[in-house]
């Protein structure tokens, strides 16, 4: 139940930033977590995580979400 509860949080976030950018006008909420879905992270043990390509795209979004893509 608290997890659920988090998640409700991070998508009311989500959603209020959303409107914030006027992003509803190209995305649903669910095209925009879709995009963002598809960025994935490597560990090896003794090494630092290694985050896979990020888009332009995705970084723009990031940007616009107010997230800071810089590693």
């Amino acid at each position: 139940m608290f997890v659920q509860f988090v998640a409700l949080i991070f998508l009311s976030y989500i959603n209020k930033a959303m409107s914030d950018q006027n992003l509803f006008k190209d995305y649903t909420l669910q095209e925009l977590l879709d995009d963002l879905d598809v960025i994935e992270c490597f560990e090896q043990p003794g090494h630092k995580p290694h985050v896979g390509e990020i888009t332009k795209k995705q970084m723009d979004l990031y940007a616009k979400l107010g997230v800071d893509t810089a590693t």
